[in-house]
């Protein structure tokens, strides 16, 4: 087994917790902080069966790895899960929320239960947690935390308008809880996330006409790189850093005819399948 142990990087030897770590580029962050020396990998997943092939793969290649069977959904497991981590390995250094599911559909669509879902999985469960493990990284000065979001987070688009209201909730949060640890001088790092559409299963059937969709490995290593150089915002693929400019810039209507038509965000999700 190769391990890249680099002994000066925030990642050698400290603990970190993933939800939504047992696929998708969850489980590929977790190999990636695993190879770089990671000591201890806290996996959160509400899929038995990939929680537990995952668990046995990581624990094959020689790394430790903890299982938790979590619906970040449910507020009070959520709670007590986050216990029963504190118990067995004490503070998490890294915590990245991972967690997240879209409804593809007209909004006029969706079902109250699909409202709910979305914005408590998307958006309220990224708060749950980090409110559990954040008192910790305060106490001892050090930690950091990687929320997830999405270039949704920043622009509106049809069939999306639920899954982009929790990704702009997540942005908002995110980043002020960055200027509060900040103000605190807590050494608490926060990182937020926004990637244009990933190739993963959550995402089949999206189409891009002039945006490249990001290949799940390409987001890993930015990410990755992100946490290693504190990174305020990793965003992919490149454009997605204009976008908060070219939208303070433009009119909406031109900048809806720009990125909307021209560049066909708004046909992005007519042929959407998604996870089953």
């Amino acid at each position: 087994m190769y391990v890249q142990i680099q002994c000066m990087s925030q990642i050698y030897s400290n603990k970190a917790l993933i939800s939504g770590g047992a696929n998708g580029i969850g489980k590929l962050m977790g190999l990636s902080l695993l190879e770089k020396g990671l000591d201890t990998l806290v996996i959160w997943d509400m899929n038995e069966k990939l929680l537990e092939e995952t668990t046995k793969e990581f624990t094959n290649l020689g790394f430790k790895v903890l299982p938790y069977l979590v619906n970040v959904m449910n507020t009070e497991q959520v709670i007590s899960t986050a216990a029963l981590v504190k118990e067995a390995v004490g503070t998490i250094d890294i915590l990245i929320n991972n967690a997240g599911i879209i409804v593809g559909k007209n909004f006029v669509e969706h079902t109250h239960q699909d409202i709910d879902n979305t914005m408590a999985i998307n958006a309220n469960a990224l708060m749950h947690i980090a409110k559990e493990f954040l008192p910790d990284m305060i106490s001892q000065n050090s930690g950091h935390i990687v929320n997830i979001a999405s270039a949704a987070g920043m622009v509106s688009n049809p069939k999306m308008s639920v899954y982009v209201a929790s990704k702009f909730a997540v942005v908002g949060w995110s980043d002020s809880l960055r200027l509060e640890m900040e103000e605190a001088k807590t050494n608490v790092k926060i990182t937020t996330v926004t990637p244009f559409y990933i190739s993963t299963g959550m995402f089949d059937g999206v189409q891009s006409r002039f945006i490249p969709i990001v290949k799940p490995e390409v987001a890993v290593q930015k990410i990755i790189s992100g946490i290693e150089k504190d990174s305020i915002y990793v965003r992919m693929p490149g454009i997605v850093y204009w976008v908060p400019f070219i939208k303070g810039l433009l009119p909406t209507r031109i900048f809806d005819l720009v990125v909307g038509k021209w560049l066909g965000m708004h046909s992005s999700m007519k042929q959407f399948k998604g996870r089953n």
